[in-house]
C-alpha cells in the first residue's frame, strides 16, 4: 500500500484509539526494558495529542533526556528542558538556543510514527526528519517506535532514503 494511504488511514484510525491507555501500557514495558535501564541519554519527543504519551519517563532523574528540535531540513537534538513553544508543526520543542554537539552520547531514542511493519520500516510524516537523523554517522543509539498495535502494518514499501529502526513497541 502506498505510504500516503498507510498515513492518511492511521491519523483517523488512531483517533478511535485510547491513547491514555496505550501510553500507560507502553510505558510499563518500557520500565521493564533492559535497554532503558542501562540508558544515560534518551532521546524522547513531546506527544501531539494521538501520540503516545512518553513524558513521565522524565521522572527518572538518573538519566538525561532529550527532544527533537526542527532547524530547516534537520533535527537538533536538545536537553530537555521546561522552556518550550510551539513550533511550525504544532509540535512544543525547545526554546533554547542548547544544541547536543555529540550525538554519539544518545543511547537510545524513542521515535514517533505512523505505521511500523515487522521488517522494522516505520512511516513517519512525510518529511524525512528523522531518516536525515539516523542517516548521520555519530547518531548510533537504539531507535524504537513506541505504536499502537492496531496501527502495524503487513508491509510498507520502504525505499532508499528510509531509515530502518531497531525494534518497537505496542500496547
Amino acid at each position: 500500500m502506498d505510504k500516503n494511504l498507510i498515513r492518511n488511514k492511521n491519523k483517523l484510525l488512531r483517533k478511535q484509539l485510547d491513547i491514555k491507555k496505550a501510553s500507560d501500557v507502553i510505558l510499563s514495558k518500557i520500565y521493564s526494558l533492559k535497554e532503558f535501564s542501562v540508558a544515560k541519554n534518551v532521546l524522547i519527543f513531546y506527544p501531539l495529542k494521538y501520540e503516545i504519551n512518553l513524558l513521565p519517563l522524565l521522572n527518572f532523574k538518573d538519566k538525561n533526556f532529550y527532544l527533537p528540535k526542527v532547524d530547516g531540513e534537520n533535527l537538533l537534538i536538545c536537553p530537555y528542558s521546561t522552556n518550550l513553544k510551539k513550533s511550525g508543526f504544532n509540535v512544543m520543542e525547545p526554546d533554547d538556543n542548547i544544541v547536543c554537539d555529540d550525538l554519539s552520547i544518545i543511547d537510545l531514542s524513542f521515535i514517533p510514527a505512523l505505521a511500523v511493519d515487522k521488517n522494522m520500516n516505520r512511516i513517519g510524516y512525510g518529511k524525512g526528519y528523522y531518516d536525515r537523523l539516523f542517516s548521520e554517522s555519530e547518531f548510533r543509539a537504539k531507535k524504537i517506535v513506541v505504536i499502537n498495535k492496531e496501527l502495524v502494518v503487513s508491509k510498507i514499501d520502504a525505499d532508499k532514503y528510509d531509515k530502518k529502526i531497531d525494534f518497537y513497541i505496542t500496547d
